[in-house]
C-alpha cells in the first residue's frame, strides 16, 4: 500500500474503535475524533496513556476505582465521571460502594476503598496526611498496589483535563450509578 492509503486505512481503523469505545459505553468521543483528524500520531500518544490508566497490580478493583473516581471527580463533574462509574459497575463494583464514592463519604465506605479513596484526596490535595496513608497502601498492597493508585490518580485527573483543554468538556451532569442518580461531592 501506498504511504497515503496507510494513513487513510489507519484512521479508518482507529474511528470504528472510537466508534465502538462510544456505543460501548455511550459516551462521546469527540475529542478523540478531534486528535485523530488533527493528528493521528497524537491519538497514538493518548492511546498510550490509557494503557498507563488500566495498569492495576496488587489492589482490589474496589479501591483502585476509588481513587480513580475521586481523582476523575477533582477535574469533572459530567461524563468523564460518568464514564470511570459506568467502567466500575461493569467491573464488579458495588452499586452501595459506588454511591459512597461518588458521593464523597468514606465513612460508609469499607476500610480499603476508604483508605484509597482518602489517599487519593490528600494526594491531590498535597497534603501532609498523604504521607501516613502512602505508608499504610505500602504495607498492605505493596509498592505495586501503590503505583496503581498513583497511576489511577494521575490518569483519573489528565482525561478530562484534556478532553477540556481541547474545547470538548461539558456542564456538569447527573451521575449515576446502577440507573440512580447520586449526590455529587463538589468541593
Amino acid at each position: 500500500l501506498l504511504m497515503e492509503d496507510q494513513e487513510m486505512l489507519m484512521k479508518w481503523l482507529m474511528r470504528r474503535r472510537l466508534a465502538a469505545f462510544e456505543r460501548a459505553y455511550d459516551y462521546d468521543m469527540g475529542y478523540a475524533y478531534t486528535m485523530l483528524d488533527t493528528d493521528p500520531a497524537a491519538l497514538k500518544v493518548f492511546g498510550r496513556l490509557m494503557e498507563l490508566g488500566r495498569y492495576r497490580k496488587d489492589v482490589p478493583m474496589a479501591p483502585w476505582y476509588a481513587a480513580k473516581i475521586a481523582a476523575t471527580m477533582a477535574e469533572d463533574c459530567g461524563p468523564c465521571t460518568q464514564l470511570a462509574v459506568t467502567m466500575a459497575e461493569r467491573d464488579g463494583v458495588d452499586p452501595a460502594v459506588l454511591r459512597a464514592i461518588v458521593g464523597g463519604n468514606p465513612a460508609v465506605m469499607p476500610a480499603e476503598v476508604a483508605l484509597a479513596f482518602r489517599f487519593a484526596e490528600a494526594s491531590m490535595r498535597r497534603d501532609v496526611e498523604a504521607d501516613a496513608l502512602r505508608d499504610q497502601i505500602a504495607a498492605h498492597w505493596g509498592t505495586r498496589g501503590l503505583m496503581s493508585l498513583a497511576f489511577a490518580i494521575a490518569t483519573g485527573r489528565v482525561f478530562p483535563t484534556i478532553k477540556y483543554a481541547v474545547g470538548h468538556g461539558v456542564a456538569c451532569t447527573r451521575i449515576a450509578v446502577a440507573g440512580k442518580p447520586v449526590a455529587v461531592l463538589r468541593e
